[in-house]
């Protein structure tokens, strides 16, 4: 009887005339399987899920839209990923055209490279206009039109979960639940007071009108309103 081998041969031994052979049956090992991840030489797929976002800066009278697209590398698996793959930036100001290209083709082979690449985020942001930068809506600082682009991609990778927020300890939150308790107290002390009683040398509040802004865990703060300088 002629057994067909066909995995590879690990051992043998002599089998003697007047023994009879044993088949010996070779299982095949699992293999492990193998997740995708993300790399330089992986083909971009046909479709490729994206999100846009708006710009509108005091700089330009035309809006800035971000596009950046990403992969899903291990698709219905548990370890399904979805990573940026590429960013687009379109306007209708030229004036920047050039400069826009290259960055978005810089940004989207650092992207495909694969790795960490949420250093990218604060490296744009660490770009300075030297003309001044501005305060887009909702009062948050932007050094320059670059900083701001970096904002953006921060913004896409927390929604998609490359970058997640800190959890403050329970230190951090006793000090600060204890910092508002103290600022509340003294707030509806302010409010039980008459105007004169206020700490001598106190500033004029520019909201209530009232010589109640103090100093108050480094911020100027008014005890007649509330008002503070630090938002």
């Amino acid at each position: 009887m002629s057994v067909k081998i066909t995995q590879k041969i690990v051992g043998f031994s002599v089998v003697k005339a007047d023994e009879p052979a044993e088949i010996i049956e070779v299982k095949e090992e699992a293999k492990e399987p193998s997740f995708v991840q993300m790399h330089e030489k992986l083909e971009r797929p046909e479709m490729l899920i994206g999100s846009t976002y708006k710009i509108r800066t005091p700089l330009s009278e035309h809006s800035l839209y971000v596009t950046v697209n990403d992969v899903v590398l291990n698709a219905g698996t548990e370890h399904e990923l979805r990573r940026p793959f590429e960013i687009f930036i379109n306007s209708k100001n030229m004036d920047h055209f050039q400069w826009i290209v290259a960055l978005t083709r810089i940004i989207s082979a650092v992207f495909r490279k694969g790795g960490d690449v949420t250093f990218l985020v604060e490296e744009l942001r660490s770009v300075f206009d030297p003309r001044g930068g501005y305060f887009k809506k909702g009062g948050k600082y932007m050094p320059s039109l670059v900083g701001e682009i970096g904002d953006v991609i921060e913004r896409h990778m927390r929604m998609i979960g490359l970058i997640k927020d800190d959890e403050l300890d329970e230190h951090q939150k006793a000090l600060i639940a204890s910092k508002r308790a103290e600022f509340e107290g003294a707030l509806k002390q302010a409010e039980d007071k008459e105007p004169e009683s206020f700490p001598a040398g106190s500033q004029l509040c520019g909201k209530c009108h009232t010589k109640a802004m103090i100093q108050m865990d480094g911020c100027m703060t008014c005890l007649n309103c509330g008002d503070s300088k630090c938002g």
